[in-house]
């Protein structure tokens, strides 16, 4: 279990964020929501060990994060960032076998092979692998990065005992409805397989549909947290995002309002 107790991180002066205490707990699915700079992202990094905090600490199962080498981090969690530059002309598949490169795993090319078309497939992008990377969309390329990431996961010999957390960066920005509920509802069957998820989401809708947990942030502190019907309240996001929110309300105008299907147990009714 990775968790933040205390974490601030501070540059030049100004706190991106203060005294956060979060656990990732497996099985459990974390959105994080709140409005643009409240921090979300660089507690991202604080969770994924890029960042250190200047005060408080960053544990996992105990130990101090910074204390763990790479290779271990790799076998324990892996990241999905909100961009990641790649101008090599790879193909889907090689770029999704960048997650079985990571020293230390040792993998045999059947089995790493396999676990990259599995990881394919199921972000729905089977028949894409000997597609050019840098000729896909920005959502296909989003989903090759999940892929990676599943696949990393996939393939990591861990210890017994040893808890996975998959760290995921807004990872629904560039997708369309039904690949937001493929990537969230793929969240959800990782978290049912004893993962811990964290998830950065600015679509409230899908982090109530999806998450297990919300953590509301508002200039790098934790305002809220709990399930979506504890913490998706009108008077607190009106403050939060400053501006009138109505929670479970029609538009005033009578306009639709379309929203993805968000069942627990998988992306389809």
């Amino acid at each position: 279990m990775i968790e933040a107790r205390g974490a601030t991180y501070e540059v030049n002066g100004k706190r991106l964020v203060e005294a956060i205490d979060l656990a990732l707990a497996p099985g459990k699915v974390v959105a994080v929501v709140g409005p643009n700079g409240a921090g979300k992202s660089t507690l991202l990094r604080l969770f994924t060990g890029e960042l250190e905090p200047t005060a408080g600490t960053m544990l996992i199962d105990g130990r101090s994060l910074k204390s763990v080498p790479p290779c271990e981090l790799a076998r324990r969690r892996a990241v999905v960032p909100q961009s990641t530059a790649l101008s090599f002309p790879f193909t889907v598949h090689e770029v999704v076998l960048l997650g079985t490169t990571v020293p230390g795993f040792h993998v045999d090319d059947p089995r790493a092979d396999k676990a990259a078309y599995d990881a394919i497939r199921t972000v729905g992008l089977a028949g894409f692998e000997a597609r050019v990377f840098t000729q896909l969309s920005g959502g296909e390329r989003q989903r090759v990065h999940i892929a990676r990431a599943l696949c990393q996961l996939a393939t990591a010999k861990r210890a017994g005992g040893e808890t996975s957390t998959l760290l995921l960066d807004e990872p629904t920005a560039s997708l369309d409805l039904a690949h937001q509920s493929v990537v969230l509802g793929e969240a959800r069957r990782q978290r049912r397989a004893g993962l811990a998820v964290l998830a950065i989401l600015h679509d409230l809708n899908l982090a109530a549909g999806y998450a297990d947990e919300i953590v509301v942030m508002s200039q790098g502190r934790v305002a809220a947290r709990g399930k979506a019907a504890e913490v998706l309240r009108d008077d607190l996001l009106s403050e939060v995002y400053a501006c009138r929110v109505r929670t479970n309300a029609v538009p005033a105008n009578g306009a639709p309002f379309v929203l993805p299907y968000a069942d627990p147990g998988g992306p389809w009714p």
